[in-house]
């Protein structure tokens, strides 16, 4: 008699389990329109997060505090958030129009307005994704803030231990701390955070900034203040879902608009009828790849171009930039600057308005002899928002009651994604997007290949990627079981899955675009989430993500000007 193989469950398949659960539970807490973090609403995605333990959040499930994933998610946050204990998600319900001052996320595009000094609103314009990565930001906020009041607290009627007082009396202090002063401050932190006076020093440089000079222990300050409130006096923090947003949820409302007001714009400018290229990338490598060689003339004959970018992109070389957006605009780029609550600007490029002897990219002569493109530049979609966007552009546009059909010939993405195999700079080119969660995957015939980008000084590797639910929430086990498995997976990006399944569905469903419609996907490496130090959590890219950038864009608009 054979006996049965008995399977342990892999932290893999925890780890996906514990992804499937958070989701469920949110979406459950979405429908139900409110629930307390903290509180037995909150246990199964607190559960869920201890278990997974992201990369991007480090040591959430050890006692010491994690400060490199608090700056990572305090970043995404709207100033202010750690002192309030009612946060209200959301639709665009006009509080742009009050006197509430619109407060902008640092790392985010979001508008939120604090409402009192309880209330924080933050607005949720960009579908389902932006609602997953603010719950679990909110969720890692909160388990922190309980580790900083199991540390301080002495007693349930509240006492406090002397570190917390003394924090307390310096974050409290009207007056501006003098070195002296913010070192022993630093010092009760530390001790309460459970970390060395180095590690805090070295944190509070990276959390300063000109108006809060003394952020960091601000934050800790507030987080652990309500959380004590929430074990003493059982004054729970709650995170509510206005009834709009329930309503409006799903039904591509911004995304709708987004694309009714692009394509006004294309026929008022005589451009609907044109053959059009779109390309989702930042809004500067396409009009830079064009308009540098032409307005910097005489730098960009002394330098090779990729040094011209490279100062370009440094903060302090705006008049550059300015020159470059100036002889764009006046050579056939019309910039649509959102309205539509998506966050997501336009470039327009009219390439017949455009000299190419002037620039350094190659234009064939196919080119020259047909009828001149149109180069759609859309900003970078988040998440599920990348389906609602290119969803709702790509459909047939009302005209006098008669549907015009876009003349789409390609749709290219370049994104950001963290690389399983190499560093960050380096370059993935997808034959593949496998949706996580899912038994989804869309294989297609990539334009780019890994020749056509080889040879630059920049590692290029070529394969499936994953289009994950949440950065926010990838492990090592996961990644290491997608990388190590037959699936063959390269690396892990956001919006690769929700563009291809809108550009299927339009080009080979519905028929609203050529059924052979061209794509290209290439991505490059912001992170490698299996290599400590290099998670997102670890910060930019600095200029490495310039030559990669820009070799892409570079190779994307030669593929489109010789056919």
């Amino acid at each position: 008699m054979n006996k049965r193989k008995i399977h342990e469950r892999t932290r893999a398949q925890e780890s996906s389990n514990a992804i499937e659960r958070m989701y469920i539970t949110m979406r459950h807490l979405f429908n139900r329109g409110f629930y307390k973090p903290m509180g037995v609403s909150g246990e199964t995605l607190r559960e869920s997060l201890l278990l997974l333990r992201p990369e991007i959040y480090g040591s959430i499930s050890e006692e010491k505090a994690e400060l490199e994933g608090l700056l990572y998610v305090i970043d995404r946050l709207p100033e202010g958030i750690e002192e309030c204990t009612f946060i209200n998600l959301t639709s665009d319900e006009g509080y742009g129009n009050s006197h509430f001052k619109t407060i902008i996320p640092p790392k985010r595009r979001r508008n939120c307005y604090r409402i009192d000094t309880e209330q924080m609103n933050i607005e949720i314009t960009r579908g389902r994704s932006e609602i997953y990565d603010i719950l679990t930001h909110l969720t890692f906020l909160f388990i922190e803030s309980h580790k900083i009041s199991k540390r301080v607290l002495i007693d349930e009627q509240g006492r406090t231990t002397r570190d917390w007082i003394k924090l307390e009396k310096a974050v409290l202090s009207k007056k501006k701390l003098t070195q002296p002063e913010r070192e022993i401050a630093i010092t009760h932190t530390a001790n309460i955070l459970g970390r060395t006076f180095e590690e805090l020093t070295n944190a509070h440089a990276k959390f300063t900034t000109k108006v809060k000079p003394e952020r960091l222990l601000h934050i800790v300050y507030w987080l652990g203040k309500l959380a004590i409130e929430e074990v003493v006096n059982n004054n729970k923090r709650t995170v509510t879902f206005s009834p709009v947003l329930r309503e409006r949820l799903g039904h591509h409302i911004h995304g709708e608009i987004w694309a009714d007001n692009i394509k006004e714009v294309l026929q008022k400018k005589n451009l609907l009828g044109r053959p059009i290229h779109v390309i989702s990338a930042n809004m500067h490598s396409v009009m830079n790849s064009i308009f540098a060689p032409i307005a910097l003339k005489t730098m960009a004959a002394k330098k090779d171009i990729f040094d011209v970018y490279e100062a370009i992109s440094q903060k302090d070389n705006e008049t550059l930039r300015n020159k470059i957006t100036k002889e764009a605009l006046q050579s056939g780029m019309t910039y649509i600057k959102d309205t539509s609550g998506t966050n997501i600007d336009v470039q327009i490029f009219d390439t017949d308005k455009i000299d190419f002897s002037k620039t350094d990219i190659d234009v064939g002569d196919s080119f020259k002899n047909e009828e001149k493109p149109v180069i759609f530049v859309m900003d970078y979609a988040f998440g599920e928002q990348a389906y609602e966007t290119i969803d709702e552009f790509l459909k047939p546009y009302r005209v006098n009651d008669e549907k015009v059909h876009l003349n789409v010939e390609s749709v290219s993405i370049m994104g950001k994604a963290g690389i399983l195999e190499g560093d960050k700079g380096d370059i993935m080119i997808p034959s593949a997007h496998i949706f996580e969660g899912t038994a989804d995957n869309y294989p297609f015939k990539n334009e780019l290949s890994k020749s056509d980008l080889e040879g630059q000084g920049v590692k290029v590797f070529e394969g499936a990627m994953i289009s994950v639910l949440g950065t926010s929430l990838q492990n090592k086990e996961i990644l290491k079981f997608f990388y190590n498995s037959t699936w063959n997976v390269i690396g892990l990006e956001m919006e690769g899955a929700h563009y291809q399944k809108a550009i299927q569905a339009a080009s080979k469903v519905r028929g609203s675009i050529n059924p052979n419609v061209k794509v290209r996907y290439a991505y490059y490496a912001s992170d490698n989430p299996l290599e400590t130090g290099s998670t997102l959590a670890s910060g930019g890219l600095g200029t490495s993500g310039v030559k990669p950038t820009y070799l892409i864009t570079r190779k994307i608009l030669q593929q489109i000007f010789n056919k």
